[in-house]
């Protein structure tokens, strides 16, 4: 009994949300075109960060080579990116991640990434605002700021900000109204700002191709010490590395590719427009590839500009674009890129804000968070509860919080969430069509070999007799992708603890890791063995399982260099989950009214039957 009661538990937490084939009836808005949804791609993607990482890690990690840096990282993300289009081909419904891991690994796996979705949009939001806040009290000479710190300071360092950001409340409060009245409304908005965005940053690049110097991506030892004998100041110049177009080699390269890398987050709000989005099986694909593509141009093309115009180790890592135009005799070009750089925080911000009520509002739809938070203006066709206290929350944030020690954990989350999304990708195409199809009972097709007759056999793992996608050949592969996961995390564990192992020369670290090789290729080769789904989509991941794979290696990798105080500070906010989850979820999910009315339905027929008999 007792086992039977743990094994029905062990259902519940891996029990998969069933869904409608096509796009379902929803109580949002059909509004979003494709055009809307690139806006939004690359308003929430190519934010502050083009204005100020790109100096940072040109001069302390990477030099000129920075531009293969975001090509390095660009490649990364759209592994991720072309796993979330294919979902959103799939699946045009609300909830991103979220929604993609409840219909693939069940729903405790979808909570989890729903919950630390909800994290990252949160703190992206409110940090997003504290950075608005303070670009624009720079541009009217830090009044804002000083005149709070004399009055209302907060005297509670290392939690608390220095001073109550009233300034960022109120953007935050004025952005959740305007996100209140309506896509369409919000998308216009988003769509302004990124032209005005993009248009700054085109500025930014041919001017720095003019006033550019090549020599800035060749210079020697000789020219550093030259610099250091004109300034008199030995501290003010960074390390000049080994000189040349990668001066810190290629381990800078991959240092400084695993800082852009975080350049890329945001194209997942692309995904949660499912039920919004006019043609979302093709303008979710469309969007997400566009977007990438437009903020890599951006990225490449700024950080060129940027290395060619002034020598790296004299950048400034807080403002290096109007420092560089500065040094180039061109200081009036400032105000232009200030223009930019507010306009790149508002579409950033507006990007953080307009999917967290979407995520909120399809968990809360699924039962598995409170359903008042489901609630729909009759309107607007927006989530307007979700998306008002999500609003508060981030604004609260924004007002108390530094957030700077928080930041990471936007990270874990983003990352968590795209390595999701890579393993169902990886699971999904190889079930039967009868596993895919969702809420149609289908009869099987003749050529269809159900689990009764077929047998599993070791053999049979490398060389299956059937062409298409049997139920045991999708277990295998659920199975196998299950153990993946596992060993690629161990793989990554002993890399970021451990190094490179053939550098060390330790015999047991090799070992270690060419068994965790050995047993990932030869699950993979399983894997690549079995048969694939032949349904048509309009967009498909190529190069499966591979492709899927060396995503969530990266991520996963990425996700090891984290601090222990982050992964700290992750646990407790999955405990505060996991306490929402066990305590109201699990029994108020959709997947358990429905398993209880279909049990109920069961336990009637068979009373009939047996009264019938007698």
């Amino acid at each position: 009994m007792p086992w039977q009661a743990f094994h029905r538990f062990g259902q519940k937490l891996l029990r998969r949300r069933t869904l409608e084939s096509g796009m379902a009836e929803t109580r949002l808005a059909r509004c979003l075109t494709t055009l809307d949804l690139v806006a939004l791609g690359v308003g929430s993607t190519l934010g502050a960060g083009v204005y100020v990482l790109a100096g940072e890690v040109a001069k302390d990690k990477a030099g000129p080579s920075i531009v293969i840096c975001f090509l390095v990282a660009a490649v990364s993300s759209v592994l991720a990116g072309l796993c979330y289009a294919e979902f959103g081909a799939r699946v045009p419904r609300s909830g991103s991640a979220y929604l993609y891991s409840y219909v693939t690994v069940g729903e405790l796996w979808a909570f989890t990434t729903g919950w630390n979705l909800i994290l990252s949009y949160v703190i992206g939001t409110a940090s997003v605002a504290r950075a608005w806040s303070s670009a624009f009290d720079n541009l009217i000479g830090n009044h804002i700021s000083t005149a709070l710190q004399g009055s209302v300071a907060l005297h509670v360092p290392q939690v608390l900000a220095e001073y109550p950001d009233f300034f960022a409340l109120g953007l935050v409060f004025l952005l959740t109204g305007l996100l209140a009245l309506g896509a369409s409304e919000s998308a216009l908005v988003t769509k302004v700002f990124t032209a005005v965005n993009l248009l700054v940053l085109g500025f930014i690049i041919i001017s720095g191709f003019i006033k550019g110097d090549l020599n800035n991506w060749k210079l020697t030892e000789e020219d550093y010490q030259l610099a250091m004998a004109e300034i008199n100041d030995t501290y003010s110049l960074g390390p000049l590395g080994s000189g040349g177009f990668v001066p810190f080699g290629f381990e800078g390269i991959l240092r400084g590719a695993a800082t852009c890398f975080y350049a890329f987050v945001g194209f997942d709000c692309i995904a949660t427009t499912g039920e919004e989005a006019q043609n979302p099986q093709r303008s979710i694909p469309m969007g997400i590839v566009i977007s990438l593509s437009v903020c890599f141009f951006a990225y490449f093309g700024v950080s060129s500009a940027l290395t060619l115009m002034m020598p790296y180790y004299q950048l400034q890592p807080e403002s290096p674009l109007p420092e560089a135009f500065l040094y180039t005799g061109w200081a009036s070009a400032r105000y232009v890129v200030a223009v930019g750089s507010l306009c790149a925080l508002s579409t950033s911000l507006l990007g953080s804000m307009f999917p967290m009520p979407r995520v909120i509002y399809a968990m809360a739809e699924d039962g598995l968070l409170f359903r008042i938070l489901a609630r729909i203006h009759t309107g607007t066709h927006t989530p307007i509860v979700a998306t008002v206290v999500s609003g508060i929350i981030a604004a609260f944030m924004a007002f108390l919080f530094k957030l700077t020690d928080l930041v990471d954990l936007m990270s874990i989350g983003t990352l968590l969430a795209y390595s999701l999304v890579s393993i169902c990708v990886l699971i999904l195409r190889y079930q039967p069509e009868q596993e895919i199809k969702i809420g149609e009972e289908m009869e099987l097709q003749e050529e269809t070999i159900t689990t009764e007759s077929e047998k599993l056999t070791l053999w049979g793992l490398f060389f299956p007799l059937n062409s298409i996608p049997t139920p045991v050949s999708g277990q295998v592969v659920y199975v196998c992708s299950s153990l993946l996961a596992v060993l690629l995390t161990a793989l990554c564990l002993v890399l970021a603890q451990w190094g490179v192992p053939l550098l060390s020369g330790d015999p047991v670290r090799i070992t270690v890791v060419v068994l965790l090789l050995l047993l990932i290729i030869g699950i993979i080769a399983v894997i690549w063995r079995q048969p694939q789904s032949s349904i048509p989509l309009h967009f498909k991941v190529p190069a499966l399982p591979f492709l899927p794979l060396v995503s969530i290696f990266v991520n996963i990798y990425l996700m090891m260099q984290m601090t222990a105080g982050t992964w700290a500070r992750f646990g407790v906010w999955m405990l505060i989950g996991f306490a929402i989850y066990f305590g109201y979820g699990i029994r108020h999910s959709l997947e358990e009214v429905k398993s209880n009315q279909r049990s109920r339905k069961s336990r009637a027929k068979t009373s009939s039957i047996y009264v019938h008999r007698v």
